[in-house]
Protein backbone atom coordinates (compact mmCIF):
# COMPACT_ATOMS: atom_id res chain seq x y z
CA UNK A 1 0.00 0.00 0.00
CA UNK A 2 1.83 3.41 -1.12
CA UNK A 3 1.91 6.26 1.71
CA UNK A 4 -0.03 9.17 1.64
CA UNK A 5 3.18 10.81 0.63
CA UNK A 6 3.65 8.85 -2.93
CA UNK A 7 0.01 8.91 -3.53
CA UNK A 8 0.60 12.70 -3.25
CA UNK A 9 3.54 12.92 -5.64
CA UNK A 10 1.42 10.43 -8.41
CA UNK A 11 -1.44 12.27 -8.06
CA UNK A 12 -1.48 15.41 -6.96
CA UNK A 13 -1.16 17.36 -10.10
CA UNK A 14 -3.84 15.27 -11.22
CA UNK A 15 -6.38 16.42 -8.46
CA UNK A 16 -5.43 20.02 -8.92
CA UNK A 17 -6.73 20.54 -12.72
CA UNK A 18 -10.47 20.65 -11.25
CA UNK A 19 -9.47 23.76 -9.41
CA UNK A 20 -7.26 25.12 -12.31
CA UNK A 21 -9.80 24.51 -14.52
CA UNK A 22 -12.58 26.56 -12.40
CA UNK A 23 -10.29 29.08 -10.61
CA UNK A 24 -7.66 30.44 -13.16
CA UNK A 25 -7.33 33.49 -12.04
CA UNK A 26 -6.73 32.19 -9.35
CA UNK A 27 -4.14 30.16 -9.48
CA UNK A 28 -2.23 32.28 -11.64
CA UNK A 29 -1.99 34.61 -8.73
CA UNK A 30 -0.74 32.58 -6.56
CA UNK A 31 1.40 31.46 -9.01
CA UNK A 32 3.04 34.70 -9.58
CA UNK A 33 3.18 35.02 -5.60
CA UNK A 34 4.66 31.64 -4.87
CA UNK A 35 7.22 32.63 -7.65
CA UNK A 36 8.36 35.94 -5.71
CA UNK A 37 8.37 34.87 -2.62
CA UNK A 38 10.76 31.81 -3.74
CA UNK A 39 12.68 34.02 -6.03
CA UNK A 40 16.33 33.64 -4.60
CA UNK A 41 17.34 37.11 -3.56
CA UNK A 42 18.94 37.79 0.06
CA UNK A 43 18.13 34.03 1.22
CA UNK A 44 18.65 30.77 -2.08
CA UNK A 45 15.93 28.93 -2.91
CA UNK A 46 17.09 25.77 -0.59
CA UNK A 47 17.09 27.74 2.86
CA UNK A 48 13.31 29.60 1.46
CA UNK A 49 12.47 25.61 1.20
CA UNK A 50 13.77 24.60 4.28
CA UNK A 51 11.74 27.22 5.94
CA UNK A 52 8.36 26.55 4.46
CA UNK A 53 8.78 23.01 5.23
CA UNK A 54 9.29 24.01 8.97
CA UNK A 55 6.25 25.86 8.36
CA UNK A 56 3.96 23.34 6.50
CA UNK A 57 5.14 21.02 9.29
CA UNK A 58 4.39 23.47 12.03
CA UNK A 59 0.81 24.23 10.78
CA UNK A 60 0.31 20.71 9.94
CA UNK A 61 -0.37 20.68 6.36
CA UNK A 62 0.60 17.75 5.29
CA UNK A 63 0.34 19.04 0.97
CA UNK A 64 2.15 21.60 2.15
CA UNK A 65 5.14 19.10 3.80
CA UNK A 66 5.13 17.12 0.81
CA UNK A 67 5.37 19.54 -1.83
CA UNK A 68 8.12 21.46 -0.26
CA UNK A 69 10.45 18.67 1.22
CA UNK A 70 10.46 18.20 -2.32
CA UNK A 71 10.76 21.07 -3.73
CA UNK A 72 14.43 21.57 -0.52
CA UNK A 73 15.92 18.41 -2.20
CA UNK A 74 15.33 19.29 -5.19
CA UNK A 75 16.97 22.61 -4.59
CA UNK A 76 20.39 20.64 -3.03
CA UNK A 77 18.63 20.32 1.11
CA UNK A 78 19.78 17.17 2.15
CA UNK A 79 17.93 14.57 4.43
CA UNK A 80 19.75 15.61 7.40
CA UNK A 81 18.85 19.50 6.51
CA UNK A 82 14.90 18.82 6.17
CA UNK A 83 15.21 17.09 9.42
CA UNK A 84 17.32 19.71 10.66
CA UNK A 85 14.40 22.12 9.91
CA UNK A 86 12.00 20.21 10.51
CA UNK A 87 13.67 19.94 14.59
CA UNK A 88 13.37 23.63 15.06
CA UNK A 89 9.32 23.49 14.22
CA UNK A 90 9.17 20.88 16.21
CA UNK A 91 10.56 23.08 19.06
CA UNK A 92 7.98 25.87 17.82
CA UNK A 93 4.95 23.79 18.23
CA UNK A 94 6.17 20.80 20.46
CA UNK A 95 3.70 17.72 20.80
CA UNK A 96 1.49 18.35 18.15
CA UNK A 97 4.01 19.63 15.27
CA UNK A 98 6.11 16.46 16.75
CA UNK A 99 2.80 13.97 15.67
CA UNK A 100 3.94 14.94 11.82
CA UNK A 101 7.04 14.35 11.65
CA UNK A 102 6.12 10.75 9.71
CA UNK A 103 5.18 12.89 7.00
CA UNK A 104 8.64 14.62 6.88
CA UNK A 105 10.46 10.50 6.89
CA UNK A 106 7.63 10.36 4.43
CA UNK A 107 8.49 12.60 1.91
CA UNK A 108 11.96 11.92 2.10
CA UNK A 109 11.58 7.89 2.34
CA UNK A 110 9.05 8.51 -1.40
CA UNK A 111 11.60 10.70 -2.89
CA UNK A 112 14.40 8.25 -2.22
CA UNK A 113 12.80 5.18 -4.46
Amino acid sequence: MPTNAETYYAENAAAMKPVRDAVPALVTGFKGLHGAAFAADSLDVKTKELIAVAIGLHIKCENCIYAHVKAAVKHGATRDEVLSASGVAVLMGGGPVYTYLPRIIEALDALET
